[in-house]
Formats: C-alpha cells, sequence, structure tokens
C-alpha cells in the first residue's frame, strides 16, 4: 500500500471558558455518537468572480460523485437510503413516536457514514427500530417509491433487505483488515464482487505486477474486480465504465472548471484529470498527480477523484472523495518555514540513515481554507492532506501537504467550555499548557504529519510497496505521527519561532498519550476491538511508549477518585520513546517487514481493556459529548444579473444537516440503486 496521506480529525479540541469568538453558530446537529458542525470560509468574498467561479463548478464536481461513496461502501447502501428518504418524507404517522424517532436517527447515522456501516468503528450499526415498524413503514409506499430490482414485488425486496438491516451476522463489517480469515469475503465493502477470495485477489494482481518496474502504477486503484464468464476482470471506474452515471457529470463540472483556471498550469491539471476519467488509465493518473503536485502557483486547488485506500482490506482500491480549497496566506507562512527546512528534519530524523533520503525533493506545504468537501471526505472530514500516494512520485517530484485551518478552527470554537478537559486531564497545570498552546500545536503537529512525517524516509530497492498488506495503513499513519511528535519538541521549532515556549509541545504530547491510551476508547463499542487505522496507530504509539517507559515510570496512569488519569513523568524520555519507535516503523516500512509489522499491530494497537474501556464510557456518557464529528457544507449559490451573467458567488451558512442531506440526494444521485 502506497503512503496514506488523509488523516483523522483531532479527538478533541481545547475545553475552554470563553465564549465564540463570534455570533456564528457551529453547532448543526446531535444524535447517536455524532454532532454536526459548520464551518466558515473565511476569505471568501475578498476573492475574484473568476476564483469564485472556479471554486463553483470545482464544488459541483465534488458534489456530483456522492453516490460512488455509498456503493463502494457496501452494495446495498443506496437502495437502504433511497428507502429510508422515502419514509422519512412520505410517513403519515405520528413523528414524534419513539419508533420513528429511531427510524430518523439511523437515516441520520446513514447519511454520515455514507451507509450502514460505522463510519470510524467499521461495524454495522444495527437500526433501533423494530424489524415489524419498518415493514409497516414501507407498507405506506408505493413501489415506485421504492429501489425494486427488475421483476422484484415490495415483499421481494422486504425479504432481501431486511436481514441485511436487522441481522447482524450479515455484511457485519466494513473492512476487516485482520485476523485468520479471508479479509475479502469477511468485508461488507463492494470492492470485490461478492464470492472472490482474497487468495484470488492476490494471485491476480501478483501476475500483472512487475518486479523491477520503478516507477509502477497504483494497481487496481480505479476498478472493481469480478468474475465474468469465469474470469477474473477489473471493471474499471470511468466514463463509459462502472460508475459512467456519476463520473460523466464529474467531468462536465470540470470541463466548465477548466474555463476558469488561473493559469495554464492549473487548467492542464484539470484536463489531464477530465482525460483519466475518460479512459481509466492509472498511467495517465499518475501524468495527473506530477502535474498537481508541480502547480505550486494557483491559490485555488482540489482533490477529486480515487484516492485514499483505507476501505480495502488489501489497501489497493480507493475511495472516492474530493475536497475544494484555496490558500490561507498569512497561515502558509508557518508551513512554508516548515517545507523549506525539509532537508535538515530528513537529515536529523532519529532513523538509520539506510532509510532516509539524501535528496528531499518537491516538499510543498501551505493551510488551506476549505470550501466543499465532499465523497469521502464528507461530512467528516480530514485536517490534514499530504499527497500524492505512489511512493514513486513522491520520491521523484514531492508531494503538497495541507493543513486545514478553518476546520480546525470550527472544531476549537465548537468545543468552548465543553468539560472535557475538567474530566479527563490530570490536574489544571496541563490543562493550562492545553489552554494557552493546544491549538498551536495541534496544527503544528498536523503540519508536520502531513508535510513531512508523509513524505520522509524511503522504500529500498525490490521492496513490494504494497507488502505490508492490511496492516499498512496502520503503520503508514503511526510513522507520521511520530515524526510530528518526536519534532514537535526539538528546539529547532522554537528557533524557526514555530512555538511561543519550550515547552509548549507538552500540550501535543499529553492530549496524544490522554488520547491514545483512554479517551479515544469512547470511540469503541464494548466487547469490540480497535479497527479504524488511525485509532490503532494512535493506541499502538501509546501503549508500546507506555509499556517501554514503565521501568523509568516515563508515563503512569493514575487514579484519583476512582477515576483513571494519564500522567506524564518524564517529557524528555518521553521524546525518546517516539524516536526510537519510529525508527523500527520506518525500518519496517523500508524493508517491508510484513512480520514485525504485523506483530506490532496485533501485539498493542488492537486489543483493548474491558475494564477501563466501560470506565471511560460512564465518565463522557455524563458530559453528553458526541465524540464524533462531521460537517454541512456552506450552500454556494451564483448570483446573476438581469441578463442572466453570473457576476458574483455567495455563500450561505443556513442549510440544516438533515436539510442538505436529502438535497444532496435529490441534487446529486445519478447511480442506480444496485451496481
Amino acid at each position: 500500500m502506497t503512503a496514506i496521506a488523509m488523516c483523522a480529525c483531532t479527538e478533541q479540541a481545547n475545553d475552554r471558558v470563553s465564549q465564540p469568538e463570534n455570533d456564528f453558530n457551529y453547532v448543526v446537529d446531535q444524535f447517536a455518537d455524532l454532532q454536526i458542525l459548520r464551518y466558515q470560509v473565511p476569505g471568501f468574498e475578498s476573492l475574484s468572480l473568476q476564483q469564485k467561479r472556479l471554486l463553483y463548478h470545482l464544488s459541483q464536481a465534488g458534489l456530483m460523485g456522492r453516490d460512488i461513496l455509498f456503493d463502494q461502501n457496501c452494495r446495498y447502501n443506496l437502495a437502504i437510503r433511497r428507502t429510508l428518504e422515502a419514509i422519512y418524507m412520505k410517513y403519515p404517522g405520528d413523528r414524534d413516536h419513539a419508533e420513528f424517532q429511531a427510524l430518523e436517527t439511523y437515516l441520520k447515522r446513514v447519511w454520515f457514514s455514507n451507509g450502514i456501516h460505522h463510519h470510524y468503528g467499521e461495524d454495522k450499526f444495527i437500526p433501533g427500530f423494530t424489524p415489524d415498524f419498518f415493514i409497516s413503514c414501507i407498507r405506506f409506499l408505493s413501489a415506485s417509491d421504492l429501489p425494486l430490482k427488475p421483476g422484484q414485488t415490495t415483499d421481494q425486496f422486504l425479504m432481501e433487505i431486511a436481514p441485511v438491516m436487522f441481522n447482524p451476522a450479515i455484511l457485519s463489517k466494513k473492512t476487516v483488515q485482520s485476523g485468520n480469515v479471508d479479509l475479502i469475503r469477511a468485508s461488507a465493502n463492494n470492492y470485490y464482487e461478492e464470492g472472490l477470495t482474497q487468495k484470488e485477489v492476490e494471485e491476480f494482481y501478483n501476475r500483472i505486477k512487475d518486479p523491477d518496474d520503478d516507477t509502477p502504477v497504483s494497481y487496481g486503484l480505479n476498478s472493481r474486480l469480478a468474475k465474468e464468464n469465469g474470469q477474473i476482470v477489473e471493471q474499471v471506474w470511468k466514463v463509459g465504465g462502472l460508475y459512467t452515471q456519476a463520473i460523466e457529470p464529474i467531468v462536465a463540472e470540470l470541463q466548465q472548471a477548466a474555463q476558469y483556471a488561473e493559469n495554464d498550469t492549473q487548467r492542464a491539471v484539470i484536463e489531464k484529470l477530465i482525460e483519466y476519467y475518460q479512459t481509466g488509465d492509472l498511467k495517465t493518473f499518475d501524468d495527473y498527480s506530477i502535474l498537481w503536485v508541480g502547480d505550486v502557483d494557483s491559490e485555488v486547488d482540489f482533490v477529486n477523484g480515487f484516492i485514499e485506500t483505507y476501505g480495502d482490506p488489501l489497501g489497493m482500491k480507493a475511495s472516492w472523495e474530493s475536497t475544494v480549497n484555496f490558500i490561507n496566506k498569512e497561515a502558509t507562512k508557518r508551513t512554508k518555514l516548515i517545507s523549506d527546512h525539509a532537508q535538515w528534519f530528513e537529515d536529523h530524523s532519529p532513523v538509520d540513515d539506510r532509510f532516509k533520503k539524501k535528496e528531499v525533493k518537491g516538499v510543498t506545504a501551505k493551510v488551506i481554507t476549505v470550501a466543499t468537501i465532499g465523497g469521502d471526505c464528507y461530512p467528516a472530514t480530514p485536517i490534514g492532506i499530504n499527497l500524492p500516494n505512489s511512493n514513486w512520485i513522491r520520491r521523484d517530484f514531492g508531494s503538497k501537504s495541507v493543513t486545514i485551518e478553518n476546520i480546525t478552527e470550527a472544531y476549537d470554537q465548537a468545543s468552548l467550555g465543553n468539560g472535557f478537559n475538567k474530566e479527563f486531564v490530570w490536574s489544571d497545570t496541563e490543562r493550562e499548557w492545553i489552554r494557552t498552546y493546544g491549538f498551536i500545536t495541534d496544527n503544528l503537529h498536523t503540519d508536520l504529519h502531513e508535510c513531512l512525517g508523509h513524505g520522509s524516509g524511503i522504500i529500498l530497492p525490490g521492496v513490494d510497496p504494497d507488502g505490508l498488506k492490511a496492516y499498512s495503513s496502520t503503520l503508514e499513519e503511526a510513522r507520521a505521527d511520530l515524526f510530528g511528535l518526536y519534532y514537535i519538541a526539538d528546539p529547532k521549532l522554537l528557533e524557526l519561532e514555530l512555538v511561543p515556549d519550550k515547552d509548549a509541545y507538552k500540550a501535543e504530547y499529553y492530549k496524544f498519550m490522554m488520547n491514545g491510551l483512554i479517551t479515544q476508547l469512547v470511540r469503541i463499542e464494548p466487547g469490540k476491538d480497535v479497527e479504524e487505522a488511525h485509532m490503532r496507530n494512535r493506541q499502538l504509539i501509546a501503549k508500546w511508549v507506555f509499556e517501554k517507559g514503565a521501568p523509568e515510570q516515563v508515563v503512569e496512569l493514575k487514579q484519583k477518585e476512582g477515576k483513571t488519569y494519564v500522567v506524564i513523568h518524564d517529557y524528555e524520555k518521553l521524546r525518546e520513546l517516539f524516536g526510537q519507535l519510529l525508527a523500527e516503523v520506518q525500518r519496517i516500512k523500508s524493508e517491508g517487514d510484513l512480520a514485525a509489522g504485523s506483530k506490532l499491530v496485533e501485539e498493542y494497537a488492537v486489543k483493548i481493556d474491558p475494564v477501563l474501556h466501560a470506565e471511560v464510557l460512564e465518565r463522557y456518557a455524563r458530559l453528553n459529548l458526541a465524540p464524533y464529528k462531521g460537517f454541512v457544507n456552506p450552500v454556494m449559490k451564483e448570483v446573476a444579473n438581469k441578463k442572466g451573467e453570473v457576476v458574483d458567488i455567495v455563500l450561505d451558512y443556513t442549510e440544516g444537516y438533515a436539510e442538505q442531506m436529502l438535497r444532496y440526494s435529490t441534487d446529486y444521485s445519478f447511480l442506480p440503486a444496485y451496481n
């Protein structure tokens, strides 16, 4: 698997007692374990009309592929979503009844997770309403309201769809990444046709890979694997291929966007992406990626396509996603300082010299303001991105890294005075560090993680970039996190005036250890293991350094009034341990040491203490906080004069969560229910 570049949001922003800096209403909705926020887009009004129109059409393209992700996540997702939406819109009964309220919550969860499996925990969530109530709701609908297959009756539809929703044993986990099972057959995602085995898939790609190719394409990135006439084939996602009904309108909007490109380089990037969508040729995708990483002058930027491979148990096939953004010039001064010193950071890394880049190329970093998120970036979005993922392109042409500061600002503002730090942070000393430095160090850790962490190190010649298989995502995120953790405490950051105080890093160290050892457990259901790659990464790091530092009590879990807290006794030693683990994880990646990688993940990243878990769940419940957060997008609207000419693009921040989801399902839903 190539370098994984998209990172989960911070677990909890700072807990402060002040009020938001303005009257903007950040919180939109809350249900189940989810809170919906909105973000501001500062600086949008100051952009030129050309830039705004470019952003508008890129944003439209970024919404056109929404159905693709639903279908990728599970083959029943679109049918279930459309059925629930029909019930929600047409139900004639008591909407305050507990069963209907449970159905509404379930639909909101399906919208949030882009399907019936938890967006982070991977398990299928079971409806809080009964099958009988669901059947009664279906009876209110006409056959034309339901996503029936050709010749299928309503009763036959119910017999097929109800077990998928209500039976925990059917399609129980979206992506299975470890265990003594066939990972393909055990996973509910739709990247592989039902019936294919992991052995068949691995043999198929082993046959077509050239181990001597120094510039390999990302095999399997943009296709579903299926059997036709007994032969395994790739069903490519492209114009005229699989998902063409959604890809064609994406291309149409990209063609509109190209007319408003800021310069010839940016226009060439958009046109090459269009060519890739039209051909499905992965070499064309590499050409696009090279052009994209070379466009460092445009203020507007975007990601659109099949990018990240977290959802594939073999780490090859990519989910569809989009972000549309423009540069935050003032904040980018910070990331430019970091990228300008990329070679220094690489040279002084604690990893073996054999695994270091002798010449760091093309590392560009900026802080961006996101204007629209879509696909696998919506509603839950990253706070940082580092692309492209292809190792050889990163090696020969570099990468682009971003920190999305208007998203981190929204998290921060929405969390003011929520009581989290008072409940889980050991003492006023640590709370004061977090209050004073938490926002700064959060962003810096993201900068270092994305700009330098993912771009650091090399894979030795002859090592298969996909060789770490299901463990690749966890180990890559650990590598980038460790790079950021190691360097955020380095005096170099004080020298570069990136931190205001030599002790500022302690805020990030404390929050990371508290999260990895304790507070992220709130995201796990009782009796479950840690499954999601980012969560595994954080637990792996925290538990490894906790264990290795135990003889010297570097980090301790202490009890106070019957509650468990993290106490860090030696921050300098903790940094040394982060460096030691970084060296080992880089070695594993550079050498493709699957045995060591799997041992590290299975030993430290998967299992949790059930007693501590129960305590965390109980403490968290008292705060009435949602452990997961996502966003609604602002609505972009064209403003025309009497001649019908577009004279401005404006943003509307008033749309609600259900309102936006239903509008998207009406305006941006192009795929059949079954694909």
